[in-house]
């Protein structure tokens, strides 16, 4: 599946990549493109985020989530492990839990009563041995599932599960690659500098359905041309802007990516110049919202945002953070999930200016509301004229990492990579 590395410098090899700086608007709008999508890559061998080990704390502790169009559960077993197994009964095909989050000992299809345990084995059903009924003075049995049913054979979907430091991943592949390795040694630093060990705490959940195709919000998280430009926040007041230092990471295969920034002052400049959204009068009634304080892990940076193909984005503005979940829901709208989190060694201030930064982002949030707005412009484009093409030339039309925002260097390699999918 994945293309030659260049062991010289593990990132794309430029001789392996197509020319992706165009892209054919029915990649957005094709459901034969999409079912094969849901196939080749969230059912295929890919990681796909499911939750954070803080929504699961306490053994028998689950939540349903998604991976790709299909539901599942992640729970916590006994012994502390986590299992995620397919919310679908093997008897009839029942989506059986249908609770966000709770705590259980066991799962029970209510269409039967199929009965089984965290870790998806079936334990038990109803009229296994068939029905002992007595009738003229005689003992007959009534029905009964055959005599070479087993329990083992008829347990729920499971699924490879892999954690790294309070993250949990899940794969239908069970031949998928290690986590580590499928995130690569440049990008897995910067997941590990947020996800560093330490216990975290949960803040909150919000979820928004966005009219757009998914692959829109991998491509609007790995694009640093649009924020300095579209949202008047980060042009105004410096929160992202291209004229601050800036470095463009992505693994080896093109897949994944992290855009990696450092705050400045914002004001008027060179960059602002002809910037509609920009406001050089725009003050804050409440300055709280912009009280960031460093701290000790940032090392630097006080932006990072990681795309992890297919299905995550992880956050760390300032010092707002969340995991940003992508579900598919056709090929023309997808869930967008955040989940909001601390750490449980935060002061009560710093959990506070954690939620109030919060609301930078979300569904309604005075940045993120621009990126769901204009993903819906986009598809809207598309499906008026699926046979043209968008055009990503910025930054030339390779592949590779940059130390600049002036780029779209992490569109075209998320593309390539997925040309080389979906051609197998």
């Amino acid at each position: 599946m994945n293309a030659p590395i260049d062991p010289a410098t593990a990132v794309p090899d430029p001789a392996t990549q197509p020319d992706c700086s165009r892209v054919p608007y029915r990649r957005y709008t094709d459901p034969a493109l999409h079912a094969r999508e849901l196939e080749r890559i969230f059912y295929g061998p890919h990681w796909s985020y499911v939750a954070l080990e803080a929504e699961i704390p306490a053994p028998g502790d689950f939540k349903t989530t998604f991976v790709g169009e299909r539901s599942v559960i992640v729970v916590r077993d006994a012994d502390g492990s986590v299992n995620v197994v397919e919310n679908h009964c093997a008897h009839r095909g029942v989506r059986f839990c249908q609770q966000p989050f709770g705590r259980v000992k066991d799962f029970t299809c209510p269409y039967h009563q199929w009965n089984y345990d965290l870790k998806g084995n079936l334990q038990g059903l109803p009229f296994r041995r068939g029905v002992k009924r007595v009738e003229d003075g005689r003992t007959r049995i009534d029905g009964g599932m055959p005599a070479d049913f087993r329990l083992e054979d008829h347990g729920l979907t499971k699924l490879a599960v892999a954690r790294r430091n309070g993250l949990v991943f899940a794969c239908f592949d069970h031949g998928v690659e290690p986590l580590e390795a499928y995130l690569g040694p440049q990008v897995l630093p910067w997941v590990d500098r947020i996800f560093d060990g330490r216990e975290l705490t949960l803040l909150g959940h919000s979820r928004q359905r966005i009219p757009g195709n998914w692959k829109l919000m991998q491509e609007n998280i790995k694009d640093p041309y649009h924020p300095g430009l579209l949202h008047t926040w980060f042009v105004t007041f410096g929160l992202w802007r291209a004229d601050q230092r800036s470095q463009m990471v992505m693994d080896a295969h093109g897949r994944h990516a992290v855009m990696i920034s450092r705050r400045n002052e914002g004001g008027k400049s060179e960059v602002t110049q002809g910037v509609t959204s920009f406001r050089e009068g725009m003050t804050l009634h409440d300055d709280r919202l912009l009280d960031v304080v460093p701290e000790p892990w940032w090392q630097g940076p006080t932006v990072t945002m990681i795309t992890l193909f297919p299905s995550l984005i992880i956050q760390q503005q300032v010092n707002s953070l969340s995991t940003r979940h992508i579900v598919p829901r056709g090929p023309g709208e997808f869930d967008f999930v955040w989940t909001h989190f601390g750490f449980t060694d935060d002061s009560p201030e710093m959990t506070r200016r954690r939620l109030r930064q919060a609301n930078l982002f979300g569904p309604a949030g005075f940045v993120s509301a621009d990126d769901g707005e204009v993903i819906e412009m986009s598809q809207q484009g598309f499906t008026q004229h699926p046979e043209a093409s968008t055009v990503s030339r910025l930054g030339g039309t390779g592949v590779a990492p940059t130390d600049h925002m002036v780029t779209e260097t992490l569109i075209r390699g998320m593309h390539a990579y997925w040309l080389r999918v979906m051609a197998e």
